[in-house]
């Protein structure tokens, strides 16, 4: 259990986590994948989604990124945190089709594709941020 000052600490910890450009990309591109399938060879996902996750999606997807490497005692986000949080963070955002809802298809289902076709970037953690 934390104490509410313990809670504010982190809270502003993750402020301070480093957010590498390549991964804020990855969590733009999960978002504007399950907008525009198409574009990332996701043609199957299309009759199954009426709206994708906003650009909101993709800020909330880099501070939840930054609150797990907070967690995980990091001072810098990685793509696997990204990957590990895009369904709990985008599941809510997707707005499935009818044919989606009778097909019994999940939000979540869509997001594993989604995860799937799309490669994590690699980051050279040991490189100078630009």
């Amino acid at each position: 259990m934390l104490s509410l000052d313990q809670l504010a600490a982190l809270q502003r910890a993750t402020q301070s986590v480093y957010v590498d450009r390549l991964v804020a990309e990855y969590a733009v591109a999960l978002c504007d994948a399950t907008r525009h399938p198409a574009g990332y060879q996701l043609e199957g996902l299309g009759p199954y989604l009426a709206y994708g996750a906003s650009p909101r999606g993709s800020i909330n997807l880099v501070a939840a990124a930054r609150g797990l490497a907070v967690l995980r005692g990091r001072g810098y986000a990685l793509p696997q945190d990204v990957q590990e949080l895009a369904r709990d963070v985008l599941r809510h955002r997707l707005v499935l089709t009818y044919q989606a809802l009778a097909e019994q298809v999940s939000a979540d289902q869509l997001l594993a594709a989604v995860v799937e076709a799309i490669p994590a970037p690699r980051i050279d953690l040991a490189r100078q941020p630009a």
